[in-house]
């Protein structure tokens, strides 16, 4: 059996060290990935501006094709290994094997939208190869989950590690030698396969894995358990994507690449600092306290909210002013267009924080359904947007196509949470504008009299005022 129902824990195992150094592990594993992944960008996108571009859109469709391949199945799939009742080897077969159905059969649709595009027979060779990677790592993530359940996340970390060493470290020597974009873009096939591999092995060699065919009627069951986070998390990689499909079409590689770098900086953010904020901190505690108090889950999300509009401020200010620094210091002068565009990407950053407490609130609350609606709504716009303005100003509507389509589904998540919770309160509102005013005659004031950085620190003085006393009057309070 993959997994036989273990006995309880030793005291050593379940005590907080042990957990924490468990979640080090993976956590050490993703910074050692995501270092090894920015060094792989950077150099490639200072190497060549088109192969970078049409990196990302392969990257585009491959995250399409990898959610569409996993389809929402992994939170199940932790439930199914974990029921003492239940049956581990069938559960993971079934997982796997129709992961791998809707593998074979995203690719075959990647391979017909390149053909209807009419890419060039070396770009599909390239985007068929990344999205190829890309999609397995719905399989190898099944592996993961059932290591995760057994409490191996230390193996995980180590194939995870050795995985993106090998791959990246691949990719960087054959863009140091020069090679052709295909022969590059097989980095993330080999990190994928390295993943899978060792995910496997290690899950049959632990426990004695068996493979059991399900029934037609238990895989039935299983996509329809996935179907609604499945849908979400389509629809809200497709918003996120769909305008660099229209920049390939109308603006060419280049285009793509001069949206890419800001918005890989702009995104990376907003998606590193929500993350840790709200997934990592609030959710467990707002899908804990959903069901015994109320009051709280609406305490701790007013509280959320004015930590979050007080960060996004600070982040948007600085990508915003300091667009030409960043983007000349992380990769070169080949982005004329970039500084520009991340000034006007920065407006982002509030609509991702907020709609993204919303959205786990929401989740926390069981109206993903709604949720649901709210993006296609979103994925609605976007792709009407896109249509219509993109073909006549390529870089300008693809970034007005994310910024309002994100402010959009911000809006609608945010304005229920309001109605439901009272999500944001009148007086820090008034407190925050306040500050924010204040910061901008500062910097009006400072601006030519004083240096550059000085009259940044000056505007952002009374903003981090503001958040010090928030932090003593909660410390104060707690």
């Amino acid at each position: 059996m993959l997994i036989s129902n273990p006995s309880p824990p030793a005291p050593e195992e379940s005590a907080p060290p042990r957990i924490l150094q468990k979640f080090a592990y993976l956590l050490s594993a993703r910074w050692v990935r995501e270092a090894l992944q920015a060094v792989f960008l950077i150099y490639l996108a200072r190497v060549s501006a088109t192969t970078y571009g049409e990196f990302m859109l392969a990257v585009g469709l491959g995250s399409i094709l990898l959610l569409v391949a996993e389809f929402g199945l992994n939170l199940p799939l932790v439930s199914l290994l974990a029921r003492k009742d239940g049956d581990p080897d069938a559960a993971l077969t079934q997982v796997s094997l129709l992961k791998g159905i809707l593998l074979v059969l995203s690719l075959i649709g990647v391979a017909s939208f390149m053909e209807w595009q009419g890419y060039s027979r070396s770009l599909k060779y390239v985007m068929f190869m990344l999205c190829l990677g890309l999609g397995l790592e719905a399989l190898s993530n099944s592996f993961f989950v059932a290591l995760e359940v057994r409490g191996r996340q230390d193996l995980q970390g180590k194939i995870k590690v050795v995985a993106a060493a090998l791959g990246f470290g691949y990719g960087l020597i054959a863009l140091a030698l020069g090679a052709p974009p295909l022969v590059i873009a097989a980095f993330k096939l080999i990190e994928s396969l390295v993943n899978l591999g060792g995910g496997f092995i290690l899950v049959r060699s632990r426990g004695n894995f068996r493979f059991k065919w399900p029934s037609l009627g238990r895989l039935g069951s299983l996509l329809r358990l996935g179907l609604v986070f499945a849908l979400i998390e389509v629809s809200a990689i497709i918003y996120n994507k769909a305008n660099l499909f229209f920049l390939q079409k109308y603006a060419g590689a280049a285009g793509v690449a001069q949206y890419s770098v800001p918005w890989q900086i702009v995104d990376g953010l907003s998606a590193i600092v929500s993350g840790l904020l709200l997934q990592s901190v609030m959710f467990p505690l707002f899908v804990q306290l959903w069901e015994v108090d109320r009051d709280k889950v609406t305490q701790l999300a007013q509280d959320a909210s004015r930590w979050l509009l007080a960060i996004a401020l600070v982040v948007m200010f600085v990508l915003f002013i300091e667009s030409d620094r960043i983007i000349a210091l992380v990769y070169g002068p080949r982005y004329p267009e970039a500084p520009w565009l991340q000034k006007l990407l920065s407006v982002t950053v509030i609509f991702a924080f907020m709609h993204n407490l919303a959205a786990l609130l929401m989740i926390s609350m069981r109206l993903q359904r709604l949720l649901l609606i709210f993006y296609l709504c979103g994925l609605a716009f976007n792709l009407v947007w896109c249509s219509l303005v993109i073909p006549r100003a390529p870089l300008m509507g693809a970034a007005l196509a994310m910024v309002l389509t994100k402010g959009g589904v911000a809006v609608l998540t945010v304005s229920f949470c309001q109605r439901r919770l009272g999500l944001m309160r009148r007086r820090p509102l008034l407190q925050l504008g306040l500050t924010v005013l204040i910061g901008a005659l500062l910097y009006f004031i400072g601006n030519g009299l004083l240096p550059r950085e000085a009259t940044e620190a000056l505007a952002l003085a009374p903003t981090l005022f503001l958040a010090g006393r928030w932090w003593l009057r909660g410390r104060k309070l707690a």
